[in-house]
């Protein structure tokens, strides 16, 4: 199997070089790019599997490339940003991105981040012992295609996104905490996850909910998490 491609994009060199030291440490190919414009050229001519994005940069920033990039990719996007506040977080991933690592972050744990990312991007919905299609009234999980369809058209969803509908869908009608679903859906264990697990919840209701605000399928039940209706 080829090497796996991380697409590194931040306006300083030093930054962007130091960080696919890293990456090619753990076999991992590396593109470096220097603002959101650049990292869009990139994405039209390579195959990439996941990109470390800065927030604040020249010409294009990383919260309006990630718009860009959602329109037409699925692929894991890790957010850095030296800003540590909460709305940042919940901003970043509000607009797409799958996780959130702040500057000056420490190099070993970017890479488990990394690492995660690919592992969870590159295996998606593969299941032991063959595949099976989860049914929910108009809302169907294809675990060999890795595809949510509603009423038989797909749904765009980010890998975060489609982990979780994969773990409500899979056991539907239990209800996982938010530190249960956090700690399997992205593998490690949460602090405060509760904005992080939020933010993607609502994301998911927009795209399978007629009616986000009284949804059909993702309910919440207070005080103890979420469930998908049986």
């Amino acid at each position: 199997m080829n090497a796996q491609t991380v697409l590194v994009v931040d306006d300083e060199k030093e930054i962007r070089e130091a960080i696919g030291i890293y990456l090619r440490n753990e076999g991992l190919n590396v593109l470096e790019a220097g603002d959101g414009r650049q990292a869009l050229e990139l994405l039209d001519k390579h195959e990439v599997h996941l990109i470390i994005l800065d927030v604040m940069m020249p010409r294009l920033d990383g919260l309006t490339a990630t718009l860009r990039i959602r329109e037409k990719k699925n692929i894991p996007i890790l957010m850095l940003s030296a800003k540590n506040e909460d709305a940042d977080k919940v901003l970043g991933l509000q607009v797409g991105a799958d996780d959130y690592v702040t500057k000056p972050f420490n190099p070993l744990e970017l890479i488990a981040r990394v690492k995660s990312q690919l592992r969870r991007y590159m295996t998606l919905g593969m299941y032991e012992g063959g595949s099976r299609v989860i049914r929910l009234n108009g809302l169907t999980l294809d675990p060999d295609a890795k595809e949510v369809r509603l009423n038989g058209e797909p749904v765009r969803l980010t890998p975060i996104e489609y982990g979780i509908v994969e773990l409500l869908m899979t056991h539907a009608g239990r209800v996982f905490s938010i530190d249960e679903i956090y700690e399997r859906v992205w593998k490690e264990p949460g602090f405060r996850p509760e904005n992080t697990v939020a933010v993607h919840i609502r994301k998911i209701r927009e795209k399978i909910e007629i009616d986000p605000k009284n949804p059909r399928y993702l309910k919440l039940v207070w005080g103890l998490g979420y469930k998908m209706e049986k």
